[in-house]
């Protein structure tokens, strides 16, 4: 692992918000709460103690995931729309996901011929395709920057963003409520079916995935994911349960759970990814340590605060020997920007796009 420090002037005007104030870990936390029944995730000596060991963690994780219902085969898929674009074209899809929902996505597939390497650009909380897309207006806008390099790129929206807004349990009823409304009785509602709606968001992922390696003009081999906040987070789980992800890229939300509570920031993350269980197992490198030896870059402001400092540097110290168990650190990277917020600036664009264009 090569951990880099950004320069301060390299991002600067680039906030999308004002970085978290510094906390000394543990400050403020009721002793209660300080020690936890956390469990550990044993650190292999081997590659052979690793594969022995990996099937094990991957069936706690997607086990802590509730239920998941079988995905749609035949999957059901309609376009609505065409537009052609400079280099490349748009199509707006539907798909059914076979259990509760029609996903409305984007593609963007450039105009040369033969199968191309792709990504799929996962948006943040609050936000949705039509931003990934640049339809609306949003530093998570990346679907033109990679098609215009020759990758193809999908985008949906997740089970409270965009087009699905209003599509809850309560239908319209949550459209005008709250803007969590439809988040919070989805996670409720999953609760009581033995599912979680952080397994049901994944699960439609897929569906998008085995819709991408459908299309004749993917190369199933060569398929990436990226994006930021949830979306950052939802790329290193989705990697984690699904091998035809082939490298990663997570801007912040570089998120190690015990961690977070060490910093009271709980609050810092919706509802959504709470899922039941996993650290009674491990922290969040049980998930992240499944992607090695797949390429992963990590691009984290150090005042995001969802994203401990102590924690990254508990993480970057773990992931660094799992990939090395490969011998291969340099497919695991962490990029730490000084003094920076929860943002998407051009420096991690940059860096994002190169690092496909080793990996992918």
């Amino acid at each position: 692992m090569r951990r880099v420090i950004v320069s301060v002037v390299a991002v600067v005007g680039l906030y999308a918000q004002e970085p978290a104030p510094l906390q000394e870990p543990w400050e403020g936390v009721p002793a209660a709460y300080r020690n936890l029944p956390v469990g550990r995730l044993k650190i292999p000596v081997s590659q052979a103690e690793w594969k022995a060991q990996r099937e094990k963690v991957k069936a706690i994780v997607v086990r802590c995931l509730g239920e998941r219902p079988p995905r749609p085969k035949p999957l059901k898929v309609r376009t609505v729309s065409t537009q052609k674009k400079d280099g490349y074209r748009v199509e707006k899809f539907v798909f059914d996901n076979g259990v509760d929902s029609e996903v409305p996505g984007y593609l963007a597939i450039p105009d040369k011929p033969g199968r191309k390497p792709a990504v799929l650009a996962l948006h943040g909380h609050g936000s949705s395709k039509e931003n990934v897309f640049g339809v609306e207006a949003s530093s998570q806008d990346v679907a033109e920057l990679l098609a215009r390099r020759g990758y193809v790129v999908i985008a949906i929206d997740n089970y409270f963003g965009g087009e699905r807004k209003g599509k809850g349990p309560a239908g319209e009823r949550e459209v005008m409520a709250r803007g969590s409304d439809q988040e919070t009785s989805l996670f409720k509602l999953n609760l009581w079916l033995g599912r979680t709606l952080w397994g049901m968001m994944l699960r439609d992922e897929q569906i998008a995935l085995d819709y991408l390696v459908s299309r004749p003009e993917v190369d199933p081999n060569r398929i990436g994911a990226q994006g930021m906040s949830m979306g950052s987070t939802r790329s290193w789980w989705l990697g984690a349960i699904d091998d035809r992800i082939k490298a990663l890229v997570g801007v912040a939300c570089f998120t190690r759970y015990e961690d977070l509570i060490a910093i009271r920031e709980l609050r810092a993350h919706g509802i959504y990814y709470f899922v039941p269980e996993i650290l009674k197992h491990f922290d969040s490198e049980g998930v992240m340590a499944l992607l090695a030896p797949r390429p992963f870059l990590a691009l984290t402001g150090d005042r995001d605060a969802g994203s401990p400092p102590e924690g990254m540097k508990k993480l970057e110290h773990i992931l660094t020997s799992f990939y090395k168990l490969y011998g291969q650190p340099e497919r695991f990277q962490s990029v730490i920007y000084p003094k920076t917020g929860h943002v998407y600036n051009d420096d991690m664009k940059q860096r994002m796009v190169e690092w496909f264009g080793k990996f992918l």
